[in-house]
């Protein structure tokens, strides 16, 4: 079958126009803050070499800081102000998404408009200033009817780099909440749906190359005083803006959020959330991708309305608490903890999904480990991974203590490849998932934990603080609550780990409610 005749594709295209959208949005405001911050800093600084020179070192040191964590830094320090603001002005603001992504993106955007426009400026002819002065001209006149038209085509040059590196890391936004053609890369990395990862590619390319020609029109235009052309580049990007702002308008006002965090797991779970709340006649929208912090605060401050998470995690890295309880006491406590916070915990899912350590069956047969207490005499000689997120975690902190764990190595891995390395020798031990169905095709055996490191992973699902007392959300998702077995969850998490149509979030959703609607 032809590319184009895959099912995915169709799939692809129906969100395009959400993802492409808010792409466009949110890179087009960032472009557009730091020109307004850039421009005024270059022309104040132009003429005064040492505010010049820490203000381009000050935008070189920002483009060294990679652009994931860039993105994610903002959203604490946006949280924190905004908790700030509520409490001395009686108002707040939403950290997540749109907003975190604007600022880093704009402080990405700075150095090439700064650079050019430093530059163009101070590479006017000194005789053209002397006879703007000698006709009678201030120095605010001459700035605006000579500098600055000279310098406008060099600006725009620094405009465009700007805009190809704007859209480019828009990308790595989703992790924060924002929408962006960023879903389709990181969905498909974890579901290893690759016609997902290569639409998002080539949209994100397509998409820089675009503006790109559009804003070398306009440079074009400036260069050779055409305003046909400058005006053609103009009223392209006025065109694309306008059709990114159709389908936001055309998308239902009220309508719940459903968060995912970043393996495949999460992302049938929130499929399948979707799938229930449409079915009872609630509009939905996945907001998937976010890191375990990230989501947990999103739904604090009703960001996210409703997602699954673990008890494990919830007790461990959201309350921090280390010591290991009985599952029923664990998630007795947890519910009044989150109440405090006016979180609602409204029940358990019917299966745990534990951090478990991992290694080929017939390996672990040889060296003869059965446990982590059998695997802590070996260790030293053996290399283990983890997902990107794990080796931080308090999990690993409590397994390292309790067993006295020391590796020859470590490394981060994405979650779904981990299985893989292991299978093939590439690591000896992996921190795995108990409900991954990639435990079962590739042979592997979960080391038997005696001494009760990992706590208990119970799936739970979370409301928001808004939608504490609504009552229809909690009616649609009733069905689903003790009806998920870590058998079922095994199978679909393995037939989301293919790669075909049928593995695709939502394929697998419709299979599990079809499966646990027998029941």
């Amino acid at each position: 079958m032809s590319p184009f005749g895959d099912p995915r594709v169709p799939e692809a295209l129906g969100h395009l126009p959400d993802y492409l959208g808010n792409h466009v949005r949110v890179s087009l405001a960032a472009l557009l803050l730091g020109l307004i911050v850039s421009l005024p800093l270059a022309i104040l600084t132009r003429r005064h070499p040492l505010m010049r020179g820490a203000l381009l070192a000050f935008a070189s040191v920002v483009q060294t800081v990679p652009g994931l964590a860039l993105l994610a830094l903002f959203y604490p320090l946006l949280l924190a102000a905004s908790a700030l603001t509520l409490a001395w002005l009686g108002f707040s603001f939403s950290a997540f998404g749109f907003l975190p992504a604007m600022l880093a993106l704009a402080l990405y955007s700075m150095l090439p408009v700064l650079r050019n426009s430093i530059t163009a400026l101070n590479g006017i002819d000194a005789g053209l200033k002397e006879a703007a002065q000698g006709v009678g001209m201030t120095e605010r006149q001459s700035l605006f009817m000579i500098e600055l038209p000279l310098a406008l085509p060099v600006i725009m040059a620094g405009i465009r780099t700007a805009a190809v590196w704007v859209i480019g890391t828009a990308t790595l936004s989703t992790p924060i909440g924002q929408t962006s053609l960023g879903n389709y890369i990181f969905a498909g990395l974890q579901t290893q749906n690759w016609v997902f990862v290569l639409f998002g590619c080539v949209a994100s390319a397509v998409l820089a190359l675009a503006v790109d020609q559009l804003l070398g029109l306009i440079e074009n235009g400036l260069r050779r005083r055409s305003r046909v052309r400058t005006a053609l580049g103009g009223i392209g990007l006025a065109a694309l803006l306008a059709a990114t702002l159709v389908p936001s308008m055309a998308r239902p006002v009220s309508s719940y959020a459903v968060g995912a965090k970043t393996f495949t797991e999460q992302y049938v779970l929130s499929a399948l959330i979707s799938d229930r709340l449409r079915d009872s006649g609630l509009a939905a929208t996945t907001r998937a991708g976010l890191g375990s912090s990230v989501i947990f605060e999103a739904l604090a401050a009703s960001d996210v309305d409703v997602y699954v998470d673990y008890s494990g995690t919830l007790w461990a890295n959201q309350f921090h608490h280390s010591d290991v309880r009985p599952r029923e006491e664990l998630l007795k406590e947890l519910q009044r903890l989150l109440a405090k916070q006016d979180i609602t915990l409204l029940g358990e899912i019917g299966f745990e999904n534990a951090y478990a350590l991992v290694m080929p069956r017939k390996r672990a047969e040889a060296l003869g480990i059965r446990s982590i207490a059998d695997l802590a005499a070996r260790a030293p000689g053996l290399s283990i991974a983890g997902d990107y997120e794990f080796f931080s975690r308090p999990e690993w902190i409590g397994l390292r203590q309790a067993y006295g764990l020391s590796f020859r190595a470590q490394r981060q891995m994405q979650p779904d490849f981990m299985y893989a390395a292991v299978a093939s020798g590439e690591v000896d031990v992996i921190a795995g998932y108990t409900s991954d169905g990639l435990i079962a095709k590739y042979d592997l055996v979960v080391l038997d934990d005696p001494r009760h490191a990992i706590p208990p992973y119970d799936a739970v699902l979370l409301l928001a603080p808004r939608r504490k007392d609504d009552e229809r959300l909690k009616a649609a998702l009733e069905p689903l609550l003790g009806r998920i077995d870590i058998a079922t969850m095994r199978e679909a998490n393995l037939r989301a780990s293919g790669n075909d149509a049928t593995s695709s979030p939502d394929a697998v959703a419709r299979w599990l409610w079809e499966r646990i609607g027998k029941r």
